[in-house]
């Protein structure tokens, strides 16, 4: 709890780094990415009541996932003019609930950051929801599928699917700021240079997190169809 804590003071000394900043996205860009994310939220609202009520044991691991998301996603690194580079953390919870619940669980990580730490913005909240809550869980789930499937060992699709969809995060937002402001191949560049040992490093931490919780929560991750 006091590392936690210490993590949000450095934080919040540093307000100016976002997501997409605010103000960054005309209007009606801004409406309608948050128009597309509607549906997915909405499908994700039902997907976490299906699996608290398969796995009513897995409440503490949901919260987890939010808060881990949470964190990863407020350490930042400036990047491209109006963004930042910075861990996700939306893969471990893509891969234990799926990625709709983390539709809900991203959306709620990005608006207390908004909000409170003045990372990304509410006007740009369905362009940071879509490319960090939607974009990349639906690519952490389906890689860490494929791979199980493929009887590759867990700490391998773990780390392939935390990493992947780390950095399909940051391909979706070099879309969303190049259609705008032309140049997406130098968007995907400069970003490369900050996000690819991030998305690394957070494949990693996944990969020790997951351990642990296969380790301690084996009951609930067999509820959940994970193992």
């Amino acid at each position: 709890m006091a590392v936690l804590v210490g993590l949000l003071g450095v934080l919040g000394m540093n307000a100016s780094a976002m997501h997409i900043a605010e103000g960054m996205l005309p209007v009606g860009w801004a409406i309608g990415w948050g128009a597309v994310c509607v549906p997915f939220v909405v499908a994700g609202f039902f997907a976490i009541k299906k699996k608290v009520e398969q796995a009513p044991r897995a409440k503490i691991l949901l919260a987890m996932c939010g808060a881990f998301a949470f964190v990863l996603s407020a350490l930042k690194i400036p990047s491209v003019s109006g963004s930042c580079s910075h861990p996700t953390g939306v893969g471990l919870g893509a891969i234990l609930f799926g990625p709709l619940v983390m539709t809900v669980l991203g959306l709620i990580v990005l608006l207390f950051q908004a909000l409170l730490l003045a990372h990304g913005g509410l006007t740009t909240l369905g362009a940071n929801t879509f490319s960090m809550a939607i974009a990349g869980p639906i690519v952490s789930w389906l890689v860490y599928r494929l791979l199980r499937r493929a009887k590759a060992p867990a700490a391998v699709a773990v780390f392939a699917a935390a990493a992947l969809g780390d950095l399909f995060t940051y391909v979706v937002t070099s879309v969303q700021l190049g259609v705008i402001n032309g140049g997406m191949v130098k968007f995907l560049t400069i970003f490369a240079v900050t996000q690819i040992p991030l998305a690394i490093a957070e494949g990693l931490l996944t990969v020790v997190i997951f351990n642990v919780l296969e380790k301690y929560s084996k009951t609930e991750l067999q509820e959940l169809a994970v193992l």
